[in-house]
């Protein structure tokens, strides 16, 4: 996996403007105010501090895989998280907790996870971004949720300046959510996950990956096996970040699959009847979550369809906004997601939510 960002050339923070579009994937974004390096939790919980005392607003980024930064930029303090390194902070039975820093790339975790034996983490291979954005919004693909191997996570408390471990039970986690999203409370310095030692999978829940690998929805597969299928429906979606290849440069799903009541999705239905069950999957109590992708297709917005300066949705993935052109503004990206959303509510009454986290810009 290629990094599509670069590092600073120095550990101070500029203090005139420096671009954010080179910390995001989406390679867009506007200056910073001041430009701040953090490699431990300790100087991450420095930096913001300082910044504070500045009475500047701060904005914390690690690999910039679920950001929108606007055009203007952000004004305050940019904290750039590059904490790395994991270990082993308690084994019991045939489990064993890692707690790792926030700032560690996911993958590379995944991949060393899956050479240990730890399974728990394999079907989340090739997300790009840092381990400490992971709880933020519970980040899940193929039949995985971190929120499931998470036990805690150690964050910076803005509000009461300290530093606390905060029970799995006690993050809010939801469908692509967490109390750690849409809050500058919280600062995540690092998160223990709790893994299973064993050769094989969790049991394949995913239909796809399970068709992928041959085998059957609940069957086990080596480790192994399960990250490179994984890596591969991924890259064959775009959804693998490559510096070469402009239908990768995006934050990945852009919109969350709606969750409707199923009044909501019965009524769905009759405004598409000429089209065939809409795809869904059955939630808890009477909700259904419905695909955005079909959605989208449905409505007009194929594959390839291009916005303004360049912007397009990925050829690859219809739920992929990417910078195709590698110059494009953020206001060409988030008109395009706003056509998007005004067309699929036009068409079928859904409305979509945004995935990613908006920075001074909106749709």
């Amino acid at each position: 996996m290629s990094d599509v960002y670069a590092e600073p050339t120095t550990a101070a923070g500029p203090t005139g403007p420096a671009s954010l579009a080179r910390y995001t994937t989406l390679r867009l974004g506007g200056p910073a105010g001041r430009l701040e390096i953090a490699t431990d939790s300790d100087e991450i919980v420095r930096k913001v501090r300082e910044a504070e005392a500045r009475e500047e607003a701060v904005l914390v980024l690690a690999g910039g895989s679920n950001v929108v930064i606007g055009d203007q930029g952000f004004p305050g303090t940019v904290v750039l998280v590059r904490s790395r390194g994991f270990q082993v902070v308690a084994e019991e039975g045939d489990t064993v907790t890692v707690r790792v820093a926030a700032g560690e790339p996911w993958d590379d975790l995944v991949a060393a996870t899956v050479e240990r034996g730890w399974s728990g983490l394999e079907c989340l291979s090739g997300i790009p971004g840092s381990a400490g954005a992971t709880p933020i919004q519970n980040v899940g693909a193929y039949g995985q949720e971190v929120a499931e191997t998470i036990v805690a996570v150690e964050a910076y408390d803005r509000t009461h300046h300290e530093v606390v471990r905060i029970a799995a039970a006690d993050c809010g986690f939801a469908y692509r959510g967490s109390v750690f999203k849409y809050s500058d409370r919280w600062v995540v310095l690092s998160v223990d996950f709790r893994l299973t030692r064993s050769p094989l999978s969790g049991p394949v829940r995913y239909a796809e990956l399970a068709r992928a690998l041959g085998v059957e929805v609940g069957d086990r597969v080596p480790l192994a096996d399960a990250r490179s299928t994984v890596r591969r429906l991924r890259a064959g979606k775009g959804m693998v970040l490559d510096a070469d290849d402009p239908d990768t440069w995006s934050v990945g799903s852009f919109f969350t699959n709606p969750v409707l009541e199923r009044e909501a999705y019965e009524l769905l239905r009759e405004r598409a009847a000429d089209l065939g069950e809409p795809p869904y999957w059955p939630g808890a109590g009477d909700v259904v979550k419905v695909s955005a992708a079909w959605l989208i297709d449905k409505a007009g917005f194929g594959k390839g369809y291009a916005g303004p300066e360049g912007v397009a949705i990925s050829r690859k993935h219809t739920l992929a906004l990417t910078n195709r052109s590698g110059v494009a503004s953020t206001a060409a990206l988030v008109a395009l997601a706003r056509e998007i959303r005004d067309g699929v509510h036009a068409r079928f009454g859904v409305p979509l939510h945004p995935e990613p986290v908006l920075i001074n810009c909106t749709i």
